[in-house]
């Protein structure tokens, strides 16, 4: 299956990179048009009808989420490039689209072009960059939208409905507000970076949980906290201090 692709990003060098990579270690790849500003793009874009655009972040007059929110229909798979932002790749690990780090390695480019045919092959619709966009609008980001990888596919929920998450050893156990219950195939480490900004607080190396839904705090040498699910989570001693400073 061949991809027809369009490049987005303001520096030429970065553009000819990523296309002497994809020509190189990505022969179902081709590259169709090159975009070196927003506005360039929003005419190109449309015009060419790719199957997958490569867009930088950080550029100049506006950033990739303006250019996508300007576009009237987004029927192209997106491969977001960018220099180390927290607050870009936050939002990306959130929705779970795909993205690659400046400077581009060559494994994660190949990885990505996988994860986007994987996709195009199966006819599912993507919604990771609808998702992206949705969150970015939002001041309360307990009302993000997080992507979950399943094995079957992927399950969107809001960050509000999760109560806790657990480590399972490589895999995170996930408990909502309405009972059920997600086993996901990644660390609590990597939940923790994402969430800890929307209002969660890892208080033992195995437990992060919703400050929301703390009900009771019950003292001892690092105590624990007893949430609206009635579980109850030991406090790591040295969490102790910083959980009680955030409920003065």
């Amino acid at each position: 299956m061949q991809l027809k692709a369009v490049i987005v990003d303001d520096e030429l060098a970065s553009r000819e990179t990523l296309r002497n990579y994809l020509s190189k270690y990505c022969e179902d790849v081709l590259v169709i048009g090159e975009a070196d500003s927003l506005r360039t793009a929003l005419t190109l874009i449309p015009a060419l009808q790719p199957d997958v655009v490569f867009l930088d972040i950080e550029m100049p007059f506006g950033n990739a989420f303006d250019l996508l929110e300007q576009l009237s229909e987004i029927n192209f798979e997106t491969i977001f490039v960018t220099a180390y932002s927290h607050y870009a790749i936050q939002a990306l690990n959130c929705s779970a689209a795909y993205y690659i780090l400046k400077p581009i390695d060559i494994d994660e480019l190949v990885l990505a072009i996988d994860k986007v045919k994987a996709n195009k092959e199966s006819n599912k619709p993507s919604v990771h960059t609808q998702i992206l966009i949705d969150n970015i609008h939002l001041a309360n980001k307990q009302l993000y939208k997080l992507v979950l990888p399943i094995l079957d596919g992927f399950e969107v929920v809001q960050v509000k409905d999760i109560v806790r998450c657990e480590a399972n050893d490589n895999f995170t156990a996930f408990f909502f507000v309405d009972g059920k219950q997600a086993l996901i195939c990644r660390t609590l480490k990597f939940y923790e970076n994402i969430l800890t900004e929307m209002g969660f607080m890892r208080v033992h190396k195995s437990h992060l949980i919703n400050l929301q839904y703390v009900k009771r705090y019950r003292k001892g040498k690092g105590g624990s906290v007893v949430m609206t699910d009635n579980s109850e989570i030991d406090v790591a001693v040295t969490k102790k201090d910083e959980f009680l400073e955030k409920f003065k």
